[in-house]
């Protein structure tokens, strides 16, 4: 649509409906005084809020998580560790004697 036409369509209008008595003096141009006066949103405040609002759910996972690997190498059979089965299967490969020509 023809942004001339719709403004000119809509002043008509305007003028054709005059205000009514009912409306304050100079009531726009306190409105707009008062929405003038408004802080601007802060838009750090709110990472920061948020940040912190996470930081509560995510230690109890991390803690959650802690005990439950706490718990699961205490069922673990002796002699069973990370560095056992690393070691093992490093050298797996070394302790069979294969051709590889």
């Amino acid at each position: 649509m023809n942004l001339a036409e719709l403004e000119k369509k809509l002043l008509a209008a305007a003028r054709r409906h005059p205000p009514g008595a009912d409306v304050p003096y100079a009531f726009e141009q306190r409105i707009m005084a008062r929405v003038a006066a408004l802080a601007a949103p802060d838009r750090w405040a709110w990472w920061t809020g948020a940040l912190w609002r996470a930081a509560g759910p995510c230690l109890a996972a991390a803690l959650a998580l802690a005990i439950w690997t706490a718990a699961s190498d205490r069922t673990a059979r002796p002699g069973d560790s990370l560095a056992t089965d690393l070691e093992t299967t490093l050298l797996a490969g070394v302790d069979t004697p294969v051709d590889s020509w």
